[in-house]
């Protein structure tokens, strides 16, 4: 049932102050890929840094959402950026939270043994955790023309907090702080954004089983298009590469009656397969019109996703050999959003940049040719790849404030590129090390020595031409 309309349209909050629990150096607000990489980055260039999420564990995506597939791009010819985004995938494998995935040369990360890994390496950096705030406020100073961040305003089961901080890095992924503070911003309307994905595991699947019939019919990218979810364009060259996707089980449900006809959206990927039976990284479910900065869209995404999955696995275990007794694992700890806010920063990547090879004097990293999103695929297998430029991360208008992960400036086809997980590591450290270098000379980010940000970036074994 819809909510009943309320009966006023407003209520008056008195005035009240809020108790400062913490000062730091640089303050992350967010640790999903670019926060956790932003919080490393800034403590590894010496500054004092405090890590805030709004869950129990670090990671994002790797670990809230389910996304465990940090790096499926990679093939003979990738280049990559390598820092803290490879160390993480690599860190994972050491500590056992890794297998090989099914598509690239690549690890799968065992999201659930990540939160370990990250506990882990959060605590080896000397950063500060603070887990289960939600941060719901920039505290501003200035006016219009004059706004600089100061911190923010949490809220928790200890209640209304003030955490304050010389700079702030937003890896909220929607632009939380950025937006509230005053920044511009644009968002991707409702009915044009990535679809949403409510994303599961099974097990109890039999692995000899489920994978000779993967090999007796093997899928490619070509075998994506087929209905508007999936109908893709690409350079040609990825057509013909093994691809880990299931569509099939999920027609055959539906023209037998199975499952409701309108889940010819079903279809997707699988990440890997263990020798317990556990198969990861289901990412079949694709929710249209889900607004990740609205509560409604995602109580409904949640809801409407689950419902999906169950159906899903019905599906699976009539027509995928080896799925037969398999039942679901786990749901993600949350829907996995991939398109809202973007600032409008001091430069904005476009489509030309990432296709092309873009080359920018102010790079902070690089990232292969790898576009997915907004019907475009492109695998990065001929050693192309483009720089992620520094004024791509720092936010108009608000001062002490920079940016990291999917909400950095950049047009359509650019976001369908650095809103993937491993280019979020990339923005990340950048926006880590740019952070520690403008605490210590108090140079403001829209004026900051850029060399020396780059200077660190190498220290830190980061890539950037």
């Amino acid at each position: 049932m819809p909510p009943r309309r309320p009966s006023a349209t407003a209520i008056h909050e008195p005035a009240r102050d809020v108790d400062v629990v913490h000062e730091t150096e640089v303050l992350v607000v967010g640790s999903g890929p670019g926060g956790l990489s932003a919080a490393l980055a800034a403590a590894r260039a010496g500054a004092r840094t405090t890590l805030l999420d709004r869950y129990g564990c670090f990671g994002g995506n790797l670990t809230q959402v389910g996304v465990e597939s940090i790096g499926w791009y990679r093939h003979e010819r990738t280049v990559e950026a390598d820092g803290i985004g490879r160390e993480l995938e690599e860190r994972a494998t050491a500590m056992g939270a890794a297998a090989p995935e099914s598509q690239s040369l690549s690890q799968g990360i065992n999201g659930e043994r990540f939160k370990y890994v990250a506990d882990v390496v959060v605590e080896e950096a000397g950063i500060t955790p603070m887990l289960h705030r939600l941060a719901v406020a920039p505290i501003v100073d200035g006016d219009a023309g004059h706004r600089v961040v100061r911190g923010v305003i949490t809220e928790s089961k200890s209640g209304r907090e003030a955490i304050l901080a010389q700079r702030v890095v937003d890896a909220t992924g929607d632009a939380d702080v950025a937006a509230r503070a005053g920044a511009p911003v644009h968002k991707t309307p409702r009915e044009e954004m990535l679809a949403a994905s409510v994303m599961f595991s099974m097990t109890g699947v039999n692995k000899q089983r489920f994978l000779e019939a993967v090999k007796a019919d093997p899928q490619t990218y070509r075998d994506w298009a087929g209905n508007a979810e999936w109908d893709i364009e690409t350079t040609g060259k990825e057509d013909d590469l093994f691809s880990p996707f299931l569509r099939k089980p999920f027609k055959q449900a539906v023209e037998a009656g199975l499952i409701p006809r309108n889940l010819l959206t079903l279809a997707g990927t699988w990440g890997t397969i263990t020798d317990q039976g556990d198969l990861t990284y289901l990412n079949l479910i694709h929710l249209a019109g889900v607004d990740g900065t609205s509560a409604d869209d995602l109580t409904r995404g949640e809801i409407e996703g689950r419902r999906q999955a169950m159906d899903a696995i019905a599906a699976l275990k009539a027509f995928m050999p080896g799925c037969e007794e398999a039942t679901l694992r786990n749901f993600g700890m949350t829907i996995g959003i991939r398109d809202t806010r973007k600032i409008d920063a001091l430069y904005n990547l476009t489509s030309d940049d990432v296709r092309e090879q873009g080359r920018f004097d102010d790079s902070i990293g690089i990232f292969p040719e790898f576009i997915d999103g907004y019907g475009v695929l492109v695998l990065p297998t001929t050693g192309r790849y483009f720089q992620v430029p520094y004024r791509s991360l720092v936010p108009r208008d608000v001062g002490n404030l920079i940016v990291a992960g999917r909400s950095t400036g950049g047009d359509r086809i650019a976001h369908a590129s650095t809103r993937n997980m491993m280019c979020c590591t990339v923005t990340g450290q950048g926006a880590g090390v740019a952070a520690a270098v403008s605490a210590r000379t108090g140079q403001p980010f829209d004026g900051l020595d850029v060399a020396a940000v780059q200077a660190e970036l190498r220290r830190q074994r980061v890539r950037l031409v």
